[in-house]
């Protein structure tokens, strides 16, 4: 299948989804705690039933997982060849701070396999999207989509991107054994895509994600050439259990350089 076909309306649907979002995020709104104390807001549940709605009018035979309807159980799951993966509001903590570092993540899982992304950050005015056999690609504003690709890692002065909101003991050692770097912090799908247009060499997540928020920015990163792996630096897979928790991650951009050896 050619999924980049899929990627006009999807782009499309995200950024609708990002502009109802928005307006939420400019006036008030309340934040209540799901179970496990994640906040959720209007704007997750907007977005969520607007992207819900769009991909089951465009691909009305394949399902959708979205974080806001995440109880689908594996044993209904389980049979799924391809479906739609959805975090309506990826980076909800940052738009409570009202920092602008959220986005849309979008993704179309096929064998288990992120075959298309897309990214949206509609405070930052700017998409990432990719697509299997398509390349990774950026449009900023109104500009035209500009094609975007990892870089080779420096010698020197390596570039780390880290969460905004999750940090921790794991991450500080990794750092330290790193030696020379630079650490920028930033929420949601953008620490991902950082590394894919090569502003950034490594994320390594050594804290809880679950699967909707990595499918999309996984698709941007492996088109761009990098990867997304586990610890063992075997890919990341998705839908293969019960729990839609990830383990444990990196980010890389260029892969000749053995980061598993700073674990």
């Amino acid at each position: 299948m050619e999924y980049s076909q899929y990627l006009p309306e999807v782009i499309d649907l995200a950024r609708k989804a990002g502009k109802k979002i928005l307006e939420i995020y400019q006036g008030d709104f309340d934040v209540v705690r799901k179970d496990d104390q994640s906040p959720l807001t209007a704007a997750d549940l907007a977005a969520h039933d607007m992207i819900v709605a769009g991909l089951s009018e465009l691909t009305p035979d394949i399902p959708v997982l979205s974080e806001e309807e995440a109880g689908i159980p594996f044993t209904q799951r389980r049979v799924w060849q391809t479906y739609w993966l959805v975090d309506p509001l990826d980076g909800t903590r940052e738009f409570v701070k009202r920092n602008g570092e959220f986005t849309v993540n979008i993704a179309l899982i096929h064998n288990h396999i992120p075959v298309l992304g897309v990214i949206d950050a509609p405070v930052l005015n700017t998409i990432y999207y990719a697509a299997q056999g398509h390349g990774s690609w950026k449009i900023e504003g109104l500009g035209s989509a500009q094609r975007i690709s990892v870089r080779p890692c420096p010698d020197t002065g390596v570039v780390v991107v880290g969460s905004r909101s999750h940090g921790g003991d794991s991450l500080n050692k990794f750092l330290s054994a790193l030696g020379d770097h630079e650490l920028r912090s930033i929420g949601s799908s953008l620490k991902s895509c950082l590394v894919a247009e090569g502003n950034a060499d490594i994320y390594p997540r050594l804290g809880p994600t679950s699967e909707w928020d990595t499918a999309a920015a996984q698709c941007v990163v492996e088109e761009a050439g990098g990867v997304l792996v586990e610890l063992d630096m075997q890919p990341l897979r998705y839908n293969t259990k019960e729990s839609l928790l990830n383990p444990h991650f990196l980010v890389i951009g260029d892969c000749q350089r053995d980061w598993h050896s700073f674990l």
